[in-house]
Parts: structure tokens; sequence; C-alpha cells
């Protein structure tokens, strides 16, 4: 089918001041410079087909619908859009459709070579910390990653890094497609700018920038990006909520929940709404933390991600995983075969001590205590977070405080036997909010259960110890304390640098950097580091989940 030239040109302007990169793109939603753009962002979204006649024939409609453009560009008659040219620097970087990824490849640089000035990503691949060719494999990730562009149009970073682990992230993209677009009590729009509220917390500018995208795709006001005093007054009202699940999840109480959701509580939230709320809110705290955590770049369409001046001649580009800072991590990496043989040993004495051993309850509580209060330091200076994100936080300078200080009264530890996820949160959640309960305990358990039977250079090594120790380390950060778990296998198994990486990272993760992701685990593949980020984002989110359940929990008696 021939594309109408005329409609796929259009200025060759700046988005408007205030205006979002699309970020996650939908088929056959349009953004706001796509308004105009008829048989383009038609061919756009039909490469989404399932039918390889169908994604060909809209290839071909793109493709003629640019060589047009271009050819009216000789007559001074019109321009590629700088929304289209994004939009081919995504396919040419992302998708996983090789035909596609070529074609878009080979119309930036027909139209560089026909004078049109044509963005580059100023990143290498999608992530700071992990080179691109341990990210951008075929085999299994890539059909789970060609199946996400065909639901989604699009492949983002969060996907490409998840997809070392295809199992996982087939349960994350059903989880969060729930939580954004399938039917539930909270429109479509405000989901996302929840989600906008939650990932501003910490700074997040990547989810930001992501969610700002589909809550305008879904309608919502331009205007209330530019400040929360824009939002309607029932979404202002969840901030306390949110810093609270952001930070400090264990000070949440029934209180918190009444003020909402009683009668003559103005506005007045529905329980059900409100728990989608806290769910969406929780998620994109606990998201922030993977984003960080796998130092993942912007996209390609991203503020930040793309520029349209030429390279320097002076330098050659880098990514920021050849700072000094990545340099520095990994100068001492032979050393690593070392702690490797370590920790297996260890491994070994620890079940071997467990089957021996029986400690006591006060010693098991003391040993808790330990962890719990343990000095572990993560402050770093960081610059001042974009614009963008500042204007949509509220006291920003409310922080993570640890859990337990030496020498102050602490709130008390939510032992796990009196509130669990198994027990009360998920059978709550699944009553207020159906399936969600269902599909999240489906990613609490494959996230616990996933192993390769490998580690770093060994194979056939059972690893349960030591996903179990991470998971319950997170936990007691939170101040969630399991009865009949040994503290003290949690000293024994992470070594420092690895708690500083993970209190970082699920506390602080706004501050974590590449020397903090170098420095531990120096041996180990980068798929296991990742599955280690995806411990500690589902352990975050369920310690967050618990406290807020709980509290709705006491809320309802």
């Amino acid at each position: 089918m021939a594309s109408n030239p005329a409609a796929t040109c259009q200025a060759n302007g700046d988005s408007k001041p205030g205006g979002v990169p699309a970020a996650r793109r939908s088929c056959g939603h349009r953004s706001e410079s796509e308004s105009d753009a008829g048989p383009t962002s038609k061919s756009l979204a039909r490469l989404c087909s399932r039918d390889d006649g169908e994604r060909r024939a809209a290839l071909e409609e793109l493709s003629q619908g640019v060589l047009q453009c271009l050819d009216l560009d000789r007559h001074g008659s019109g321009r590629l859009s700088k929304q289209t040219l994004l939009h081919l620097l995504r396919l040419s970087r992302s998708c996983p459709l090789q035909e596609v990824r070529e074609r878009a490849v080979e119309l930036l640089r027909t139209a560089q070579e026909q004078g049109v000035e044509v963005p580059r990503a100023l990143a290498s691949g999608p992530s700071a910390f992990i080179p691109a060719k341990e990210i951008l494999k075929g085999g299994p990730n890539q059909d789970v990653l060609i199946e996400s562009f065909l639901s989604l149009g699009r492949v983002d970073h969060i996907s490409m890094v998840m997809a070392m682990h295809p199992a996982y992230l087939c349960c994350f993209l059903k989880t969060q497609h729930a939580l954004l677009e399938m039917d539930g009590p909270l429109p479509r729009h405000w989901r996302h700018y929840i989600a906008v509220m939650a990932a501003a917390r910490h700074h997040c500018s990547y989810l930001v920038q992501q969610h700002s995208a589909g809550f305008l795709e879904a309608g919502g006001e331009e205007s209330w990006l530019s400040g929360l005093e824009h939002a309607p007054a029932k979404l202002r009202s969840l901030q306390t909520l949110n810093k609270l699940l952001a930070h400090r999840p264990w000070l949440i109480t029934q209180q918190h929940i009444q003020e909402l959701v009683c009668p003559g509580a103005e506005p007045r939230w529905s329980l059900a709404e409100l728990i989608h709320a806290v769910v969406l809110m929780a998620h994109a705290h606990a998201l922030c933390s993977f984003v960080w955590g796998c130092g993942l770049n912007p996209e390609p369409d991203h503020i930040g991600g793309y520029t349209f001046q030429p390279p320097s001649l002076s330098h050659s580009p880098h990514s920021p995983a050849h700072s000094p800072a990545h340099e520095d991590g990994r100068h001492e990496l032979a050393d690593g075969a070392v702690e490797v043989e370590v920790l297996m040993k260890r491994m070994v004495e620890l079940q071997q001590q467990q089957e021996e051993e029986e400690c006591t309850q006060e010693e098991m509580v003391t040993r808790f205590e330990r962890e719990r209060s343990e000095s572990i330091p993560t402050a770093v200076v960081r610059g001042a977070p974009p614009d963008l994100v500042l204007r949509l936080v509220e006291e920003p300078e409310f922080r993570y405080e640890d859990f337990a200080l030496r020498g102050e009264q602490s709130p008390p530890t939510m032992r796990a036997q009196d509130y669990s996820w198994e027990d009360h949160g998920f059978s709550l959640l699944n009553r207020l909010l159906p399936d969600m309960g269902q599909l999240l305990d489906e990613k609490f358990q494959i996230v616990c259960n996933l192993t390769y039977h490998r580690m770093a250079m060994h194979e056939g090594v059972d690893t349960q110890t030591l996903r179990k120790a991470l998971w319950n380390y997170i936990h007691c950060l939170y101040g969630i304390r399991y009865d009949d778990y040994d503290y003290g296998s949690v000293n024994v198994l992470l070594e420092r640098s690895l708690k500083v990486f993970v209190k970082t990272m699920a506390c602080h993760p706004e501050q974590t950097t590449a020397h903090i992701y170098h420095s531990f685990w120096r041996h180990f593949r980068h798929s296991e580091k990742v599955h280690a980020n995806l411990i500690v984002m589902e352990a975050r989110l369920q310690a967050a989940l618990l406290y807020i359940l709980r509290a709705i929990t006491h809320y309802m008696r």
C-alpha cells in the first residue's frame, strides 16, 4: 500500500516544551507529534503484527513514506518529523526482528545521505554496567523479546536485561500488563501517573519518562506532568503513602488507610482503588531498584538517550561503564576466583553445620538483631535529579533511615509468623484486586526458585542457601524476621561488598554506582548479578506489600 508523503512529512522542530518522547509504545497509540502522521503511525503499529505478510507490507509502507518524504525534502516541500526519526532510531537499536532493525538502519543512513540531521544513540547498549554483547544474545532470550515486541510494540532496556532470565521476564511482563492495562478500578492514565509519582521518589528519570509517555498515550493532561499541584486532589492524597512505601514502609499504620477510605474522607478512595494504587506504587519503587542496580541507560528515544549532534572528533564517546569507577571496581578481578572458592566452601560448611547444630530461639533473635543493626555505608554524593523528576516529588528530603539504629528505639520487628505473604497478604490482595495476588505470587516463586545449578565457573551447584540468604537479608533490612531462619548464615554467605550493593539497591537505589556493581562477585557472570538484582527487587516489593497489607487488614477488622 502506498504511503501518503504529505501525511508522513511534518515540520522538523523539537517537541513542545515539557513534552515527553515516546517511551513505551503500545501498538496503535499516538504520541503528540504523531497526531497527523497518518500512514506512518499505522505502519509502525502494523510492524507488531503476528502475520509475516502484513509485517512485510507495513515495513514497505514505512520505507516508501520515508523515502517519498526525503524526495519532497529536496524540493523544500516537507521534512521527516523528529518523532519519526526517533522511532527509526529506536527500531534500529532495540527491535528483535532483524529485518525491521536493518531496514531502520538503512532508512536513517539514507536520510543522513540526503542531508537530514539524524539522531544517534548516546549509549552503546541497554546497560552502563553490562557489556551489550552479554545482553543481546539469541536463543530463548530472543524469542521472549520478539513476543514482547509483538505484544507491546517495543522492547525496552528493562526487558532486554531481564531477558537473561526468560522465564522471569514472561511473568514480569504479564504482571505489569495486568497492573497497567487490564480492567481494574483505576483509569489507565491514573495508573501511569501513580507510577510516575512513585518513580520520582527514587529520582528515576528512566521510569518517569516511560510512564509519562504512557500517561499521555492514555489521554492524560500534559499539565499534570509539570507539577503535582496540577494533578487532582485525590491523586495528591497518595503522597504520604507514596513516601512511606518508598522509604520507610514499617511506619504505615491503619490510620493512614482510614484517612483515605473511611466515610467522610475527602477525597475518598474505595478499598479496591487504594489497593490497586499501592501495588502500582510498590511495583514502581521496586523497579527503580532494578533500573539503578543494573545501570540502565536511557532509551534511545528518551531525553538523555539521543543527540542530533555528530560524534566529537576530539574524543570517542564512551558509556559510564568505562568510567574510572568501572575500572576501579574490576582491577582485582584475578582475586575473584579465590572468592568463589571461599564462598563454595562456606556454603558446604554451613549446610553441614545446620544439620549438626541447633540454635536456641534467643540466639536466633540475637543474630537477626546483629544483622539488622550492622552499619553498612551507602551514602554517595550525586548531582541533583533533572527537573522533570524534582517537580513531581513532595518532601524530597524524606529518605530511607535504618530500621534500627544502634542506641535508638526502633519499631517492633514484623515476625513473618504473625503476618506473612503466604498466610495473609496473598489472600487479602487476591480478594481486593482479583488475580493480582496470584500473579505476584507466581513472580515471587519464579525468582526465588530460579537456578541454573551453576555459580561463576562451577557447574552442578545448589545455590538455594545463597538465594535464601539474599532474600532474608533484604527483609531483615526492612525489619521482617523469620523465626526459623538462622541469620548467622547471612554473615557467612554475603561478603561486605555484596551487602553494600544489596543495601544500596534496596534502600537507596539512586546511589548505586558502577563501582558498587563491579565490586561484588567479581568472577560471576553478569546474568548471575542480574539474578541477584531480581531477588533484591522482588524481596523489596514483598516487604513493602506486607506492611501496607497488614495496615489494611487492621483497618478492616
